[in-house]
């Protein structure tokens, strides 16, 4: 037994813990005020990433699993033939797709900004993967009014809305425009002077600065055919790619971001108006080159590999200006002929950006992680052999079915943007939206080949899954052509039969 003194007999009051939910933030102070949604705004600009994504948090997919027992239920009214199975699938895509855009009208009325969050990520999910084929972009256009009003006026309050839903928001703008495809210049006027004010604003987050600029370019590049915007657009985006734009510094990822952005808008106009000079005008890859030799020699491995690409694709569009002109014969004229840089005013500056990029795809140094080097080295390697050695590149894109070849420059940027746009949702798309097919060419039969559709889900995880035997074919291939490579580097120790 514990004996106490009478001089300690004073009572002792404990206080009860706060709720987590309720106790102050550390490092804010004491009369701070947080949304009701969780930490407050300076908090929140401080924890989103550059490389945040609208998938950081996946427990908000969770109400989007793969229901099987509906499908399955529909089989069984409707039959088991693949058609049949195709038509339950697509009609389980249309119920989620509705359900997602039925808690939009939750947005505007909604007081926490977390909850907000959610149903812009439950959203984005739905676009990307649910919205497919002439009847998912019906659906949208039917509910765009109420997507618009909850994404550029209640998702991009500075305010009110946290940095990642101010993201969540643009990033819905962006899959948005991929929907809908063309002839919806309406709806890019609509989110243009949002958009717009969210880029041009340093206060907010760099990440959402650039979320918006990407929703501008993509919506500009999937549903507009203006030329005065896209004209306006190429002059924003090498604004945001200066170091300064209003009188502040630019973060490296928004340049980056404002380069890739430039260069999809540039796939929209001629190869006479990107890199040729003439005394009338001057092309528009041609008045950024100076820009672009500025970002190689900067440390930022993704400015770096996004001025790469745009000097890529300038001097593929310079190289198409002469590949039709036959007029020259002897190897001098050939030199000089008009696809070239040689003898024009920019020989020097295109001599020391070839230098660059052939460094830059050797470099080496403790000041990068082995996989910044390695992801460096492989891709200025690719623009090394279009810039130094005229070769034309070469992408393939696998689906189910078949693939997909691509051999310009342009086409892999507009590629690599709308894969970056739709994330998960890009191999579905690719198979069902027309205007994805008219942009790379592609054949919506052959996409939409039956002999994948007619597979049993058995079937499928043996011959698709990871763990099918052509997977481990393919792994021990890659096994014993590692081997091989290693011996034939270590060959010098065993030469002489012993080991130095």
């Amino acid at each position: 037994a514990t004996t106490i003194s009478h001089n300690h007999t004073a009572s002792i009051t404990t206080m009860a813990k706060k709720p987590r939910s309720q106790r102050r933030k550390k490092g804010s102070k004491l009369g701070e005020q947080e949304d009701e949604g969780g930490a407050a705004a300076d908090v929140d600009a401080e924890l989103l990433s550059e490389s945040h994504t609208v998938a950081d948090s996946m427990s908000t997919f969770d109400d989007f699993a793969v229901d099987e027992e509906s499908v399955e239920d529909v089989l069984e009214t409707g039959g088991s033939t693949p058609s049949s199975a195709a038509v339950a699938a697509s009609a389980s895509r249309q119920a989620r797709l509705l359900d997602a855009l039925a808690g939009v009208a939750e947005i505007s009325s909604e007081k926490r900004t977390a909850k907000r969050e959610s149903l812009f990520k439950r959203l984005f999910k739905a676009l990307t993967q649910f919205a497919t084929g002439p009847t998912g972009q019906g659906i949208v256009e039917q509910h765009l009014d109420e997507v618009v009003s909850a994404a550029s006026g209640t998702g991009l309050r500075a305010g009110a809305a946290s940095p990642s839903e101010q993201y969540a928001a643009c990033r819905v703008l962006e899959a948005t425009a991929v929907v809908l495809g063309g002839d919806h210049d309406d709806y890019c006027q609509e989110i243009d002077k949002p958009l717009k004010r969210v880029v041009m604003m340093a206060g907010r987050t760099t990440a959402v600065r650039a979320a918006a600029l990407r929703a501008l370019s993509m919506c500009n590049f999937m549903c507009s055919g203006d030329d005065v915007t896209t004209e306006s657009l190429l002059d924003l985006c090498e604004a945001v790619a200066a170091p300064e734009y209003r009188n502040e510094t630019v973060p490296p990822f928004l340049r980056a971001t404002a380069l890739d952005c430039w260069a999809l808008l540039a796939t929209t106009i001629e190869d006479v108006y990107i890199a040729d000079q003439s005394d009338f005008h001057i092309g528009r890859g041609i008045g950024i080159l100076p820009l672009l030799k500025d970002c190689l020699e900067t440390t930022n491995v993704e400015l770096r590999s996004a001025a790469g690409e745009c000097m890529a694709m300038i001097h593929e569009a310079r190289l198409n200006l002469g590949r039709h002109d036959q007029e020259a014969e002897n190897v001098t004229a050939r030199r000089y002929r008009r696809g070239s840089w040689d003898g024009s005013e920019w020989e020097v500056l295109m001599d020391e950006v070839k230098q660059l990029i052939s460094e830059l795809s050797v470099e080496s140094g403790h000041h990068m992680s082995k996989r910044a080097k390695k992801e460096q080295r492989a891709t200025f390697r690719e623009f090394m052999s279009t810039i130094v050695d005229d070769e034309a590149p070469c992408e393939v894109v696998s689906f189910r079915g078949g693939s997909l070849e691509l051999k310009t420059w342009k086409e892999i940027i507009q590629l690599n943007f709308i894969r970056h746009c739709l994330q998960g949702g890009f191999q579905i798309q690719l198979v069902t939206n027309e205007t994805l097919h008219t942009i790379f060419g592609a054949n919506a039969f052959i996409l939409n080949d039956a002999s994948g559709a007619a597979l049993s889900q058995l079937e499928k995880r043996l011959i698709m899954s990871k763990t099918s035997e052509a997977a481990k074919q393919a792994d021990q291939k890659l096994n014993k052509k590692r081997e091989t490579r290693t011996n034939v580097k270590n060959y010098f120790l065993t030469v002489d039969g012993e080991y130095l």
